[in-house]
């Protein structure tokens, strides 16, 4: 996690981020210091004009991944600032739509043991969830029939069950599997196939008995057409720090609506779920256990976000709402 503060002449100040799980932080670092920072200097605190600005600055550099989630931390703190300036939060500011959103249980588990993962079923159905999110990849997909079986076993018939590959598997492996696994009523397949693969995802969609979500390494507007117009995905999970922010954010979400397709934030409830508040359509927020930023040790202050019964409601805080230890 890399903290932005931009500062303006009349003194108002927004605080961002930008965010990366384990590749690429040194990088993202590099362009905000040396070609963002003096780039975005002496602009109007506009956050849409300075994205479309910035974009257009960095894409010989790359059109999104390293690029896009460096102007996210630029993106975040102007949004942060405009509705410190009118004393609301971002999501007042943009219109909220919801007063809570559901929550669902996720992890990084495939490395649990069958006893582990099952634990960890049980503490989200202690804690309310009525929809929960595994691993599947394992080498022998008996295994992963095996751990789905005992999952939902402890889940009971009526909560959703929802599985993610994370890449893992190719088009012939992936049809085997929901051969297999389609038996435990799953609400939706997510990534099995290299993100960047769209004649397979289009080819898995047409022939998947269950819905296909996608979208966390998608880093543009463009890509996301790409899958939508091709009929590649039933479900797309934005992540608002990959693509850039909340600006292109917001317009990932209009381009879905306009073709019916869902929209689930991927990752960060304490960001993702002030967002998900503003959605018109119902969605869900993915609350991984122990990643969350109070877990992880970064906030100096109340978080954003409150998340209590499999709900999701705001903490009443001014802008974003983020207060970053040193």
């Amino acid at each position: 996690m890399i903290t932005t503060e931009i500062q303006t002449d009349d003194g108002g100040v927004g605080r961002g981020f930008s965010w990366t799980p384990t590749i690429g932080p040194q990088a993202v670092k590099a362009l905000l210091d040396c070609d963002i920072a003096p780039f975005v200097t002496g602009l109007e605190a506009t956050p849409e004009a300075v994205w479309d600005l910035l974009w257009k600055r960095l894409h010989e550099a790359g059109g999104g991944g390293l690029t896009t989630i460096a102007m996210a931390g630029v993106d975040l703190a102007l949004w942060d600032l405009r509705a410190r300036r009118v004393g609301a939060s971002v999501t007042a500011l943009l219109g909220q739509r919801q007063e809570s959103v559901e929550v669902y249980g996720s992890g990084v588990n495939l490395h649990y043991s069958l006893e582990e993962l099952v634990g960890q079923v049980e503490r989200w159905v202690a804690a309310g969830h009525r929809a929960v999110k595994v691993k599947v990849g394992k080498p022998d997909i008996r295994e992963d029939a095996e751990r789905l079986a005992a999952v939902r076993s402890a889940l009971g018939p009526d909560r959703k069950l929802m599985i993610d590959a994370n890449q893992r598997w190719d088009l012939p492996t992936t049809f085997r599997a929901l051969d297999v696994l389609g038996e435990f009523g799953l609400e939706w397949l997510e990534e099995p196939l290299c993100a960047d693969d769209l004649w397979a995802y289009r080819r898995l969609r047409k022939h998947s008995p269950v819905p296909i979500a996608l979208g966390e390494n998608l880093h543009t507007i463009y890509r996301f057409r790409d899958f939508i117009d091709a009929g590649a995905v039933d479900i797309i999970q934005p992540n608002i720090v990959r693509v850039g922010g909340i600006t292109p954010f917001r317009r990932i979400v209009e381009l879905a609506r306009t073709h019916s397709i869902r929209v689930l934030p991927h990752l960060l409830p304490e960001l993702s779920g002030q967002l998900a508040l503003t959605l018109a359509e119902p969605t869900l927020v993915e609350d991984v256990e122990d990643a969350g930023f109070g877990q992880l040790g970064v906030l100096d202050g109340p978080s954003p976000v409150r998340i209590a019964d499999s709900r999701l409601t705001l903490s009443g805080l001014p802008g974003l709402g983020f207060s970053f230890r040193e």
